[in-house]
């Protein structure tokens, strides 16, 4: 299993929860990292999965969530829950993972997704065609609207989008 072409394309999973986030993960607690960080999370609609001799090894979701920049409303495609089994890493499967999410909320009729990631992970994402946001994003809460503390990153799934300037409110928990 040395390079991509190994690995199907990822296929929408019907189920996927904490228990298959753990099995992915080789029993992990947190395996997103983001334990730490605090505040609530919106857990995605739908996920994509990579398969390979069965099994889930690397996952993507997203959730429609809306948001205002500038002044603008829109909705994005929510990307979250990207996950490569340990063992597999580097072999290009959350690109994979990540194409199925992006090509079915393309398919959906949205034109931008955005996502949230620890800024070791940014310059993959920036490979994949990701830009960074200039500032923080602040995010329904519980207790009300707070910055998101993670960096945020947006890419366009239409020819010709562009991210309004502006600071960013999602109308939403982050996810």
């Amino acid at each position: 299993m040395d390079d991509v072409e190994q690995f199907a394309a990822a296929t929408e999973l019907a189920e996927w929860g904490p228990a298959e986030i753990r099995a992915l993960a080789g029993g992990a607690d947190d395996p997103f990292g983001t334990g730490p960080l605090g505040g609530t999370w919106r857990p995605k609609d739908r996920h994509f999965g990579v398969r390979h001799e069965g099994r889930v090894v690397a996952h993507a979701g997203f959730v429609v969530v809306p948001v205002e920049v500038g002044g603008q409303r829109f909705e994005v495609a929510g990307l979250g829950g990207v996950l490569v089994d340990p063992a597999l890493r580097g072999r290009g499967l959350a690109r994979i993972a990540v194409t199925g999410a992006l090509n079915a909320a393309r398919a959906d009729g949205l034109d931008r997704a955005l996502l949230f990631c620890f800024p070791d992970r940014s310059p993959l994402y920036a490979r994949l065609g990701w830009h960074a946001l200039p500032e923080a994003v602040t995010a329904d809460q519980p207790d009300g609207p707070a910055p998101v503390p993670l960096g945020a990153m947006w890419k366009p799934l239409s020819p010709g989008v562009a991210w309004p300037a502006g600071p960013v409110r999602l109308r939403s928990l982050p996810m």
